[in-house]
């Protein structure tokens, strides 16, 4: 690293890989090296692509000194073990969402990077957005008053085939879970960001609809720290799906985040955001953007860290927050129909 610039290993071929490896390959920082994967004619054809090289398997792959970091872009269920082989072989670590399925294995992995001297980032990249970083000021700030409703919807929709076309995904030993472990712990994540912790009052999680081992749909009534109550609904079975949406709701005004924008803002009685549009300075943020955009604001944020330059934004203790919140609405139960 003596000319500062951060060279990765991505481990999985499959798409979130691709916005791991555009984000690094337009980056002044980073450069890309490799990639390996169980499917190895899945990295073959990966590393034709973006003209990298093919490594037979991961422990190959580790030992090559000229690699900094790995990103680890496998099946949730693999994350735990991928992330402390790779920490234990002296690599920084960028490790996709869920980083586990409970509390206890994010400890284990953030017990590892301390023992090795390593950094460890798990990809939240949405709390980078402007308009995500704008809504946690308002909220810390106190602009809307005292809190009173902090709500998060995420109804989607997954045709049956998106289970059916993979050996992982709706099972609970490597997908962990369904509508909340997979498809919502971003929106989750943005809502713990936003508001602060919380605790689960009671949920209800379902298999609705898909033929699945995990939830469809789940809903949770939370308390939060600050005093205010709220209701999580996750769902990939509401056709034909919806944008994920969290609201706020406080004494003095109200707050709509819709992706990853600010769609609404009313404070004091005055509409300063209204769909998206607003008068102010600080303009709303878009998400017509490249998937892989949102990932160089936060691997530009670990290769700062990684120099000492920055703070990490996304430890390993922020990102089991999400995680342990949906362990206790899992631990709730899940019934079929």
């Amino acid at each position: 690293m003596s000319d500062n610039i951060i060279r990765f290993g991505i481990l999985g071929s499959g798409v979130i890989s691709g916005s791991h490896a555009e984000a690094i390959q337009r980056m002044d920082t980073a450069e890309l090296v490799g990639v390996t994967s169980v499917d190895l004619p899945g990295a073959e054809a990966f590393a034709r692509k973006f003209a990298i090289r093919c490594y037979p398997d991961y422990e190959t792959m580790l030992a090559d000194e000229s690699i900094d970091a790995i990103c680890i872009c496998t099946p949730s269920g693999f994350h735990k073990d991928n992330a402390i082989q790779a920490l234990r072989a002296g690599k920084h670590v960028v490790l996709e969402k869920p980083m586990a399925f409970t509390r206890a294995e994010a400890k284990e992995i953030d017990a590892a990077a301390k023992k090795n001297g390593r950094v460890l980032t798990t990809i939240c990249q949405l709390r980078f957005f402007p308009d995500i970083q704008k809504a946690k000021k308002i909220v810390d700030e106190q602009i809307l008053g005292k809190l009173v409703f902090c709500d998060l919807s995420m109804k989607y929709w997954r045709d049956p085939a998106y289970f059916a076309g993979s050996n992982w995904r709706g099972t609970k030993a490597l997908d962990g879970g369904g509508a909340l472990m997979n498809q919502g712990i971003h929106g989750v994540d943005l809502l713990l960001y936003i508001v602060g912790d919380g605790k689960v009052v009671y949920a209800k999680n379902r298999t609705r609809f898909h033929d699945i081992e995990v939830e469809d749909a789940s809903v949770a009534v939370l308390e939060f720290e600050n005093g205010a109550m709220g209701a999580i609904e996750a769902s990939t079975c509401s056709n034909p799906g919806f944008e994920r949406r969290i609201e706020i709701n406080g004494t003095r005004g109200t707050m709509v985040l819709v992706e990853g924008r600010m769609d609404k803002l009313i404070v004091d009685g005055k509409p300063l955001i209204d769909g998206g549009k607003t008068s102010d300075a600080g303009t709303s943020g878009s998400n017509a953007m490249p998937a892989w955009e949102p990932y160089t604001w936060q691997l530009g944020n670990f290769i700062n860290a990684i120099h000492g330059k920055e703070e990490l934004l996304l430890t390993a203790t922020e990102g089991s927050r999400a995680v342990g919140m949906i362990e206790d609405i899992y631990s709730f139960g899940c019934q079929k129909g």
